[in-house]
């Protein structure tokens, strides 16, 4: 479809790019152990974008109707910002696997047996078990008026499972899952109930909350407020728009020498890697922060021309919506898939805490003003940790400091990196974080 969508906008428009998706989902969700919801849903469509008169026009559809979808596209130009978008030319794609026939071939029979078995081991009495999954099968083509095609397969698989527990006014969630490309072998699997069960049995126990600055140990699942703004900053758009706190410092060493951030599309059995971004840019591994200092910015084609920059393939697209800047996969220090989920909680960084904090999950994260890297949120689950020993979960407590200050005195990396969704990393201590009790 993509050909003949630039087909039939050719000669109206100075350029044009397009991306077509097919996409089909199945899920399924056990609630309180049992089987609640289980169905599908399949969507196709192709975003079209031209550009004329020097502005650009966006335009989308989920029907066969291109003569609608490039009146739409030219007459969203006329309207449309003026820039100066250079579309890339045609050019080869790295070879990466985006597929598992596993996935692609898996039934919902079989999506089921993968739920009851996750329901039944970490099963605990007094608590309730929710698990749920969702298997996906993609199509994605790329195609523009400087030659560009591409296309790729893609599946993936995530399984989220989450153990509740009520006593009086004490309500404790334990959660954790898995997301990949391919079905989780035996060993994912396990680890994923293991995580389950020994977060849960350290938080069995309700202890005081320390206060102060201490160290504090961010789990990977609990990293999520240090990395946030880091996210936005290194956003070429929030450069451009002036409001990113690392702009003007490439080639400052802004960080701890050990910290390191690469966006990596081409990581294998991941399913936000892919050969070419939405926009037919090939895919790169990005280094956007190399031992402490800053080394590149993401940008999509429009901010890229706005900045007067290259893009760095990372155009993300709906069907409806305009191109946006997106990471693919973050990996934070060296990835080290041998060790992955097979550290105890903390990767060994607890032993040499004499009063310190464990964070797995804070309250309210994303919300206020995360692009300047203050953070200020509420324990959802932590752990306190005295004399090298987690002594139990802490409630009614909160954590608060400034990602940009303590990034440059880390006091350790764990040996527990993993993936969680689209991100891999270990726990990271960090030195002087604020701890009040609420």
């Amino acid at each position: 479809m993509i050909a003949q969508v630039l087909e039939a906008v050719r000669g109206q428009a100075e350029a044009a790019d397009a991306m077509w998706q097919r996409g089909e989902r199945t899920s399924i969700a056990f609630e309180a152990g049992r089987l609640k919801t289980c169905g599908s849903a399949e969507e196709a469509g192709v975003n079209l974008r031209v550009v004329r008169d020097g502005r650009v026009g966006i335009a989308g559809t989920t029907t066969t109707d291109v003569a609608d979808l490039v009146r739409r596209a030219l007459a969203s130009a006329q309207l449309g910002e003026p820039v100066a978008l250079a579309l890339p030319a045609r050019a080869s794609y790295p070879a990466i696997e985006t597929t598992a026939r596993a996935v692609a071939d898996a039934s919902l029979d079989q999506l089921i047996t993968l739920g009851r078995s996750l329901v039944d081991r970490v099963a605990r009495d007094g608590c309730q078990v929710n698990v749920s999954i969702e298997r996906s099968v993609a199509e994605t083509s790329v195609g523009n008026s400087s030659g560009v095609e591409g296309r790729y397969d893609s599946t993936g698989i995530a399984i989220g499972v989450d153990l509740m527990r009520v006593a009086g006014n004490d309500v404790l969630m334990v959660y954790d899952y898995y997301v990949g490309v391919d079905w989780p072998s035996t060993a994912a699997l396990d680890s994923l109930v293991h995580s389950i069960a020994t977060r849960l049995d350290h938080a069995l126990r309700v202890v005081e909350p320390p206060e102060g600055a201490l160290p504090v140990v961010f789990t990977p699942a609990g990293l999520s407020p240090i990395l946030l703004p880091l996210e936005q900053g290194l956003s070429g758009k929030a450069v451009l728009q002036g409001v990113s706190p690392l702009a003007g410092k490439l080639g400052d060493r802004a960080f701890d020498e050990r910290f390191t951030l690469i966006d990596d599309p081409l990581a294998p059995g991941r399913t936000s890697s892919r050969p070419f971004d939405d926009e037919g840019v090939p895919s790169v591994v990005t280094p956007l922060i190399e031992r402490g200092v800053v080394q590149r910015f993401v940008y999509d084609l429009e901010t890229a021309a706005r900045a007067e920059q290259a893009s760095t393939g990372n155009g993300s697209r709906g069907i409806f919506a305009k191109p946006k800047i997106a990471y693919s996969n973050l990996v934070v220090g060296k990835r080290d898939s041998s060790a992955a989920g097979t550290a105890s909680l903390g990767g060994g960084l607890i032993e040499a805490l004499q009063d310190g904090l464990v964070i797995d999950d804070l309250i309210g994260v994303g919300q206020g003003n995360v692009i300047g890297g203050a953070f200020s949120h509420p324990v959802a689950l932590a752990y306190r940790v005295q004399g090298g020993e987690i002594t139990g979960r802490v409630k009614d407590a909160a954590v608060a400091g400034n990602v940009y200050e303590l990034l440059k005195r880390i006091g350790g990396f764990g040996t527990d990196g993993r993936w969680l969704g689209a991100r891999w990393t270990p726990s990271l201590l960090l030195e002087g974080v604020s701890v009040a009790r609420r």
